[in-house]
Order: C-alpha cells, then sequence, then structure tokens
C-alpha cells in the first residue's frame, strides 16, 4: 500500500504540473466507461487552475448498438459527472481509426482564443446596461443593488471585476446570470470566467 501511495503521490504531482503548463487541457473520457471518479479530480483541478478545456469522449468507434439519440444521452451523462465545467465543449472521437480528430484542432484553437481573449471596457458595459434593464438587480430590506461599472482586468481565464453599491447585495444567482450575458455575447464557452465583486471606494485591479 505504501508503494501505491507513492506512484499516486507522484502521478498527482506530474498532473498538477502538466496542467500549469497547458495552454489548453483535454479532458479524456473513455466512452466505454463513461465519466470516472478519476476524470472528475483531473477535471477539477483544471477548472480551478483557470484552463481552457474540451471534454473528449475517446473509443467512440466502440461503443455497440448506437441509436440516434446515443451521443446526445452521453454527453448528458458527462455533463451531469463534471457539472462544473458545462462551459467546456464536448468532442466524440475515435483516436484508433482518426474519426472525428481533425475537429478537435479546430476546437482547441477555438477555446484558446476565447481563454486568452480580451473584451474593451466599452463593450462590457454596454453588454451590462442591456443585462440590467432586462434583469433589475436584487433589492434587499427596501435597498436595491447598484452596479456602476464593469471591467476586465486580466485573462487566462477572462477575469471581470464589476464595482457596485453593497456587494452584500450582489446575490450569487445575478453573478451567474450576468456571467451567462457576459458568455452569451463574446462567446466564452470554452473557458472558465472569473467575477470579482467590489464596492465604490475599493481600489481596482490591474
Amino acid at each position: 500500500s505504501k508503494v501505491d501511495d507513492i506512484i499516486e503521490k507522484y502521478s498527482n504531482m506530474r498532473t498538477i504540473s502538466a496542467i500549469e503548463r497547458a495552454d489548453v487541457c483535454l479532458i479524456l473520457i473513455d466512452a466505454n466507461e463513461g465519466v470516472t471518479e478519476q476524470d472528475t479530480k483531473i477535471a477539477g483541478l483544471v477548472h480551478e487552475a483557470g484552463k481552457a478545456a474540451i471534454i473528449v469522449v475517446n473509443k467512440w468507434d466502440a461503443v455497440e448498438n448506437k441509436e440516434t439519440n446515443t451521443m446526445r444521452d452521453m454527453e448528458r451523462n458527462v455533463r451531469e459527472g463534471i457539472s462544473y465545467m458545462t462551459y467546456a465543449p464536448v468532442v466524440f472521437l475515435s483516436a484508433l481509426t482518426g474519426q472525428r480528430v481533425d475537429k478537435l484542432y479546430q476546437v482547441i484553437q477555438d477555446v484558446h482564443a476565447q481563454n486568452t481573449s480580451r473584451i474593451t471596457t466599452g463593450a462590457l458595459n454596454s453588454v451590462l446596461a442591456d443585462a440590467t434593464a432586462r434583469v433589475q438587480p436584487p433589492t434587499d430590506k427596501g435597498r436595491r443593488l447598484k452596479i456602476y461599472y464593469m471591467t476586465q482586468a486580466s485573462t487566462k481565464p477572462p477575469h471581470f471585476v464589476i464595482f457596485c453599491n453593497d456587494a452584500r447585495l450582489f446575490h450569487f444567482s445575478y453573478q451567474r446570470y450576468l456571467e451567462n450575458q457576459i458568455r452569451e455575447v463574446f462567446g466564452l464557452q470554452g473557458t472558465p470566467v472569473r467575477i470579482t465583486i467590489r464596492q465604490k471606494g475599493d481600489k481596482e485591479e490591474d
């Protein structure tokens, strides 16, 4: 057991090191096994590291008795198994036969571009104005959340800072709503998105 523990320790260290060096991480899922506990651990490390990610379902050629909805059902199962990585595209392929491998390279370029994208403050605040007009910011005990402006602090992953009157009024559900609006408008579907909420008077990040 001691030997197995040492092997697992160094395996984890190599995994973490590889994730840190990578621009894009491919979460490889065996089509016959589905999402395993190890897959979820690796995906979690990739997510926390803020890396662009693609979920790759390999050995799709080996899945027998395919029907019209087999791929859709498999994707739903994968999404449920790695529920915190809903932004990551899912690609079905066979490394053995080369089926759909050519498609993977284009997806790699796309998610890398999203992970490193920088959006102007003007464009962000235009989306913010539309989003807040469509769905009013929340209130609490008669006090309404006021959002002043939003700016991008960094990339890899895209990190946005939103300034408001009171961070305590900024409910998580509304933050998720704004994140979804940013993703939809700017096409950030292959990368994590970080959002920091700051009150007016807090120092803005460089």
